[in-house]
């Protein structure tokens, strides 16, 4: 079983979906000892956002006769191609500003890709990347959770939602850490409950699995 691990928290040790993200991988690594990680850090990797050249490589099937930018072509291959080849994938993904960061839009970029995640069909998009399941590693200052007065506010996790079910990925699940930024109790309670579910993302996994 192969697992990717995506980070892209930019608060460095402060992260709190680095430190929930890591418990989730532990929790799979412990249900499953052969499993093989690949582990993408979005804010180290300093992952440049798609140009003219980049898109056009892109829909050329990630191949260029541009030098300059053939180090990064082939990044944007590795990248993709980790994704398709994973069974779980585990997204550390803060809130800012509403949305996602744009490290993991970047990162994102690179995988919606038509012919390889998708492709339109005369009765719409089809997707192709099925049949992995996903964990959202979800921190958010504030609350905007369904029923909450900023729901509508959230382009975070109903864009990662949106975004993988128009690749075909419906298994998604939220580990989510909420009201962050409130202050300190409730910060130490949504961290506390998101530690605490992270594990059992593996457990439920396996033994629907095993059933």
């Amino acid at each position: 079983m192969k697992l990717l691990h995506i980070d892209s928290s930019i608060t460095g040790a402060n992260s709190i979906s680095r430190q929930v993200s890591v418990e989730v991988v532990s929790g799979w690594r412990a249900k499953n000892p052969g499993l093989q990680v690949t582990y993408r850090d979005l804010e180290s990797e300093r992952l440049p956002h798609l140009d003219s050249r980049l898109l056009g490589a892109a829909f050329a099937g990630w191949t260029s006769d541009d030098a300059a930018i053939a180090p990064e072509v082939a990044t944007s291959a590795a990248m993709l191609q980790e994704f398709l080849d994973a069974d779980v994938v585990v997204i550390g993904a803060p809130m800012y500003n509403f949305a996602i960061s744009s490290q993991l839009k970047a990162w994102l970029d690179r995988l919606l890709i038509g012919g390889k995640t998708f492709r339109y069909t005369e009765a719409g998009p089809v997707g192709l990347a099925g049949g992995k399941k996903v964990i959202i590693v979800s921190s958010r200052g504030g609350l905007y959770t369904p029923g909450m007065p900023n729901e509508a506010m959230d382009f975070q996790e109903r864009y990662l939602r949106a975004a993988l079910g128009f690749m075909g990925i419906d298994d998604v699940e939220v580990v989510r850490a909420e009201g962050v930024a409130i202050g300190p109790e409730q910060r130490e309670a949504a961290v506390k409950a998101a530690l605490a579910h992270a594990p059992r993302t593996a457990a439920e996994a396996f033994s629907i699995a095993a059933a």
